[in-house]
């Protein structure tokens, strides 16, 4: 264990200089490199620009910050893997290939989308590129202002928010693994109803999952869900409408940033009342704790000393 911590945070270590070092070499200063690559390699999107990643107007940036927030959304133990020389284990990863295939097809619908909005495909590309990737892998980088875009483009970004990226990285959401074995166990219960009598086992990577987690996973679900309306009533109940409400508690749960409307990529959440900053600070720890944790600290029975 202690070898595979170490491992590990090699990796991170060394992707987050790398990219420190291919943003000064694009001219960014050293102190905003910095920040913008542990911004990106934490997944936590923060910037020393009011405007985010948007304020350089940079093409190269965008891109370089876009390659490394997909790569941050990797599962870990994928890079492990390849440093272990097992290329064929690291291929045979399905959230990675589902991760990939969702982040492709969001761009490109986003790009066909708003090309109308920036004149040329080429620069709807760039941007569409970027802020699916900010978004999924929860990052909440912005290089352009979203909400002035049009109605099927924000709502692609706002279903990526769901998402998240992979298990086993630094981002938030639900995670890719667990949206991938929802739509496994929504399949076979599809089926289950034609042949009721026939035992199909879920597998993942090859591997069969166990009823148990899979109970698991169903009920972390159900509770991620009731945190995001729990978190949205709290919002409308200061008097802010459906859309600002709906994805300023997504956006906190999923640990995101930016959402719609009064919370868009180009606002912040300063207006709203203190005791709903202090929901969605909750909102924000669960989300990024995995829920669990923050949810026993309100079991009385847990406060005892074993």
């Amino acid at each position: 264990l202690s070898d595979s911590a170490k491992i590990l945070y090699a990796i991170y270590l060394v992707m987050t200089v790398i990219e420190t070092i291919l943003l000064c070499a694009g001219g960014m200063p050293l102190f905003d490199a910095l920040i913008h690559a542990f911004g990106t390699a934490g997944t936590g999107g923060f910037s020393n620009k009011a405007l985010s990643v948007g304020a350089y107007n940079s093409p190269y940036f965008e891109i370089v910050i876009g390659v490394f927030m997909l790569l941050f959304g990797v599962n870990f133990a994928v890079y492990f893997r390849l440093l272990m020389r097992d290329v064929r284990g690291a291929g045979k990863n399905e959230e990675l290939w589902v991760y990939t295939a969702l982040t492709a097809v969001a761009t490109l619908l986003i790009a066909a989308n708003v090309t109308r909005v920036f004149g040329s495909f080429t620069t709807a590309l760039r941007h569409a590129f970027f802020q699916t990737t900010s978004i999924m892998s929860t990052t909440g980088y912005s290089s352009a202002d979203f909400e002035l875009w049009p109605a099927f483009s924000k709502a692609v970004i706002a279903f990526l928010m769901f998402f998240g990226a992979c298990a086993g990285s630094t981002a938030g959401g639900l995670k890719i693994v667990r949206i991938l074995l929802l739509a496994k166990m929504a399949g076979r219960e599809v089926l289950r109803a034609f042949q009721p009598r026939k035992v199909r086992v879920i597998r993942l990577d090859g591997k069969s999952v166990p009823e148990e987690m899979l109970s698991g996973i169903s009920i972390f679900f159900f509770v991620y869900i009731a945190l995001v309306l729990l978190g949205a009533l709290t919002v409308a109940s200061s008097g802010a409408n459906l859309v600002t409400s709906f994805t300023a508690s997504l956006t906190c749960v999923s640990n995101v940033g930016p959402g719609f409307g009064a919370v868009g990529p180009m606002c912040n959440f300063g207006f709203l009342p203190g005791y709903v900053k202090a929901i969605l600070t909750l909102l924000m720890l669960a989300g990024r704790l995995e829920i669990y944790p923050m949810l026993v600290l309100l079991v009385p029975s847990m406060w005892k000393k074993a």
